[in-house]
């Protein structure tokens, strides 16, 4: 008997999950796309199993603007494990080393101002990042080390919320690109008694926060009670990753020209960089840029 090919819902909009632990991004995407039955969708930046928390998930016309959340700000609640060394520098992997932990917490809180501001990171071998078109964590788990070369990222905030030895929390507000893994290995490294990430929870990317998030548990319930339409009313709109950009309204005249590709005069508009632009309805149709001479060009177009 042939299997009937299931047909997908072309629905548009962000879901913030919160990533529940053990899952892979990928992993709980396909969960959720599964579940809204959505014809379209992609992650904005990866998660480890280890962690749990906000992971926004893009789903129909929302993809096209997924790359301006994979460049936003993120925020982490970490716990540091002192005195284990591990091989994926979580909890996760093979321990290397144990050492004794003789830290008083006033020692780490004068350690803490080395790694704020712009400091250079080196990204950790079990990572997503690709030598030769390999990603790392393959080339690690074929026991294969490689240099890495170090990256410039920027630890806004990095404060410490509880010490207990051998645990610590932190709170960290970061640049695109932190390893909060690697953050914590050199933060044991300069203490002289190692350390590994031991629990990791994501509470912020770009304008999205952890009281936005909704749990797998809620979507299955709401899918078990109403079919994937129930989920529809978790989506953000389109463009919620982008609301802190400037907008600008065109009338329906330029709307029209703007939506067939044409840059547009529009006399509200900023003097440069890239806008949301609505049209004459308030309606998204998609980003801009504004040109040097006064108009606003289209960069990524909604679809009607």
């Amino acid at each position: 008997m042939a299997q009937v090919k299931r047909i997908r819902r072309a629905v548009s909009g962000i879901l913030i999950l919160d990533k529940p632990h053990g899952f892979s991004s990928n992993a709980a995407l396909q969960k959720v796309r599964w579940l809204l039955n959505a014809e379209k969708a992609g992650h904005t930046g990866s998660l480890d199993p280890l962690a749990t928390g906000v992971l926004p998930l893009c789903f129909g016309e929302a993809t096209k603007f997924s790359q301006y959340l994979l460049d936003a700000e993120k925020g982490y609640d970490t716990v540091m494990h002192l005195g284990v060394t591990t091989s994926t520098g979580d909890a996760e992997g093979e321990v290397l080393e144990r050492r004794e932990v003789a830290v008083a917490r006033e020692q780490l809180e004068a350690l803490l101002p080395r790694f704020r501001g712009a400091i250079q990171q080196v990204p950790p071998m079990y990572s997503a990042l690709k030598r030769d078109g390999q990603p790392l964590y393959k080339l690690a788990r074929a026991g294969e080390v490689v240099e890495r070369e170090a990256r410039s990222v920027t630890i806004e905030r990095l404060e410490l919320t509880r010490f207990e030895p051998p645990f610590a929390d932190l709170s960290v507000r970061c640049s695109k690109g932190t390893y909060i893994r690697s953050l914590v290995e050199d933060l044991g490294q300069a203490l002289g008694c190692g350390a590994h990430v031991a629990e990791l929870r994501r509470t912020q990317a770009g304008p999205f926060v952890l009281s936005q998030a909704v749990s797998l548990e809620t979507l299955l319930a709401a899918h078990e009670e109403g079919g994937a339409e129930a989920l529809d009313r978790f989506l953000l709109p389109v463009d919620s990753g982008l609301e802190h950009w400037p907008v600008v309204q065109l009338s329906e005249h330029s709307a029209y020209y703007w939506l067939h590709g044409q840059p547009v005069r529009a006399p509200e508009a900023p003097k440069f960089g890239m806008l949301r632009v609505q049209d004459h309805e308030g309606r998204f149709i998609g980003i801009g840029e504004a040109t040097d001479d006064g108009r606003v060009a289209p960069r990524r177009l909604i679809r009607s």
